[in-house]
């Protein structure tokens, strides 16, 4: 069976797909994330991503690497994990009642034939009106400084989000559909990856 490698420390990323029937081995690329440009959010989430997946593929053989980044778009602007507290509680206040898109770059390089296939998946996320009150709770919490965009959908953030439209996995930070996609274009089939009782 091909070994799975998540290039990622996301704890989400790795539960959604050991949900989904495969358990990969986790490799943290160690990528300076504050070093890297591109012109647009989308461009950096991809770029990212490759990245990742590139730098633990190099050591490794007949394996499937999974890179992934994720970040906020709003008003054109790329947000990643904020900076501090404070950060955060800015943040919210800027995008309480209003959409953004939450962008995942996603990255897979099959290491036996030097293949990589790549591409962004992108949701809408409608938030909510938390007051000035629950948004200092919610940062309190420390959850929001963790996250790309300061926010979860599957925790102590979706209470605040009124709604999505789009792959609710991508906004956990791996979609799923997008993941089968580029398995295939590798030749891979997502049944065969499937861990068997």
């Amino acid at each position: 069976m091909t070994q799975i490698v998540l290039a990622s420390a996301s704890p989400a990323r790795l539960a959604l797909l050991r949900s989904a029937g495969i358990d990969p081995k986790v490799i943290v690329s160690g990528v300076d994330e504050e070093a890297v440009t591109a012109d647009t959010p989308a461009a950096l989430c991809l770029t990212l991503a490759r990245a990742k997946a590139a730098v633990v593929a190099r050591d490794l053989d007949g394996a499937l690497v999974i890179g992934c980044d994720s970040m906020l778009e709003l008003d054109g602007r790329a947000y990643g994990k904020p900076s501090s507290a404070e950060d955060a509680v800015a943040r919210w206040r800027s995008m309480r009642g209003r959409s953004g898109r939450l962008l995942t770059g996603h990255c897979v390089i099959d290491t036996s034939t030097g293949r990589e296939v790549s591409e962004v998946a992108a949701t809408t996320v409608r938030f909510g009106t938390p007051s000035d009150d629950e948004i200092a709770a919610y940062v309190e919490s420390g959850e929001p400084l963790k996250v790309a965009g300061a926010f979860t959908l599957d925790g102590l953030g979706g209470w605040f989000v009124d709604g999505i439209d789009g792959d609710h996995g991508n906004v956990l930070g791996i979609s799923l559909p997008l993941l089968r996609r580029l398995f295939a274009a590798l030749d891979v089939t997502v049944p065969s990856l499937w861990q068997r009782p």
